[in-house]
């Protein structure tokens, strides 16, 4: 079930009151309740997927246990393996089958020979992607001695299908959301008041700009040869703004909601579009899996040690691997290399963590120079985002010679009625929000806090009457696909 659906908003309340009214007293209890609810929660798309999460958590949890009990280095390698392989194994099967089967019919068809590729109807699982990682740095760490592991089964299997971040993250780590488990939680009103603040301006950038958006890109990228380069030029940029609204929303939705639970979840963003360079930006977006990514896959490669030309590789493997990450089409690994690419020249002149703070200088030559940085950051990856959202490359190709045509400078007819126009207003709301809370946990964290209530209220009621009113089409959340 979606985050903005019926179905989903009679779930929530009725999981709270039984959560904080009937076990409170009991924390065993209380997490058995939410595996309870996550498992009906995730059932909901399709009940026969649920082996494969209480599977994953089986082995894994019996694995942890395995590890503490044997300080052989060959057992202990053994061990991790096994989770490995098999976690790897089910997401390259539900995941990646259907394409290499393919590529490997169309590397031969290359050599002149005719294959018929074995295709399955292949169902993906959603959320096995977040889910997978969660359960593996889990594996990880406790091999690596970074954590005890847990003998609390249902510790475990709550923390692995936690259904606030279930399907779509962020990917938590056992260090941080495992031990939340064994602990005794109490009701805080403050931190609900907190979660549920966060919960509406996750639905705002979810329901008004994601879904708004989603209509104008539809339209652009159904027919490319069909729209003007201008045109075509709104429909990336809406784009840049659905698929950040999109995910970001997800994720302030499911941090908010965790919290009202008395759970604290990792920030997964962090402003992204307000960066100075590539660097930044792969601070701010993802952070959760640009994280994963770093600690156990880039570091273990060798990271930025070694000669330039290992530098080099390592971020060839780590941006590939995260464009493969999100998908079985060539289009998101040509999307991970244009990153590469961005983010090379950025190691090779040791600039690649240039921008660790956040924008507080306000200077007006330094405001337009980081004006200027942040503009053609964010022109570079909305660009790349043509690859990520075309069906195939040689759509996305389509896309680029449409959009760098003459018609460019054309003016574009694509949002030229009321509700597009709309659409506009609220965009340039957002951006001024974002920019405004860019210091805090989200934007409107602590937006208006000197105000009266009456005025925080009338905000707060405000923005919910915009959602009801200007919602957008009920789209699923980009990342289920992932």
């Amino acid at each position: 079930m979606l985050f903005n659906s019926i179905e989903f908003a009679l779930f929530l309340p009725v999981v709270f009151v039984l959560y904080w009214f009937v076990t409170q007293k009991g924390l065993r209890l209380q997490n058995a309740l939410l595996i309870a609810a996550s498992y009906f929660f995730y059932a909901w798309w399709d009940w026969r997927f649920l082996g494969l999460i209480v599977f994953s958590s089986s082995l894994d949890f019996w694995v942890g246990l395995r590890l503490a009990k044997t300080n052989k280095l060959n057992s202990r390698k053994g061990l991790l393996l096994l989770s490995i392989l098999v976690n790897l194994g089910f997401l390259g099967f539900f995941k990646y089958f259907n394409f290499f089967a393919e590529s490997f019919a169309d590397a031969f068809t290359l050599l002149g020979k005719t294959m018929d590729p074995a295709r399955l109807e292949i169902i993906l699982p959603v959320g096995i992607s977040f889910y997978t990682f969660q359960t593996l740095s889990y594996t990880i760490d406790v091999y690596r001695r970074k954590m005890e592991p847990t003998k609390d089964v249902l510790s475990f299997f709550a923390f692995v299908s936690f259904f606030p971040q279930l399907v779509a993250g962020p990917i938590e780590r056992a260090t941080n959301l495992l031990p939340q488990f064994d602990k005794e939680r109490s009701f805080e009103y403050s931190a609900a008041v907190n979660g549920l603040r966060q919960v509406l301006w996750g639905l705002f950038k979810k329901v008004v700009i994601a879904d708004n958006c989603a209509e104008i890109v539809d339209m652009a990228f159904a027919d490319p040869s069909g729209h003007s380069g201008s045109n075509l030029l709104i429909g990336v940029l809406f784009f840049s703004f659905q698929i950040y609204g999109d995910f970001s929303g997800y994720s302030d939705m499911a941090i908010g909601m965790a919290r009202l639970f008395g759970f604290n979840l990792k920030k997964n963003f962090a402003f992204p579009y307000f960066s100075r360079n590539i660097g930044e930006f792969w601070r701010r977006w993802h952070i959760s899996l640009s994280t994963w990514f770093r600690d156990y896959l880039y570091i273990p490669l060798g990271g930025s040690r070694g000669s330039r030309v290992m530098q080099i590789r390592n971020v060839l493997i780590v941006f590939l691997v995260s464009g493969f990450w999100h998908g079985a089409n060539w289009t998101f690994i040509v999307w991970g290399g244009v990153h590469a690419l961005y983010f090379i020249p950025l190691v090779l002149l040791n600039r690649n963590r240039r921008y660790l703070k956040d924008i507080t200088n306000t200077k007006t030559i330094t405001w337009f120079k980081t004006g200027t940085q942040i503009l053609v950051t964010f022109g570079l990856v909305t660009l790349a985002w043509i690859f990520f959202r075309a069906e195939t490359l040689t759509h996305s190709i389509e896309y680029f010679e449409g959009l760098f045509s003459s018609s460019l400078w054309e003016v574009p007819t694509i949002i030229n009625d009321l509700s597009s126009k709309l659409l506009v207003g609220f965009i340039l709301f957002f951006i001024g929000i974002e920019w405004w809370g860019r210091r805090d946990e989200y934007a409107i964290e602590t937006l208006w806090v000197d105000k009266p209530k009456w005025f925080q209220f009338g905000f707060y009621y405000s923005l919910t009457m915009i959602v009801f009113l200007f919602g957008g089409k009920a789209q699923e959340f980009i990342y289920f696909q992932f």
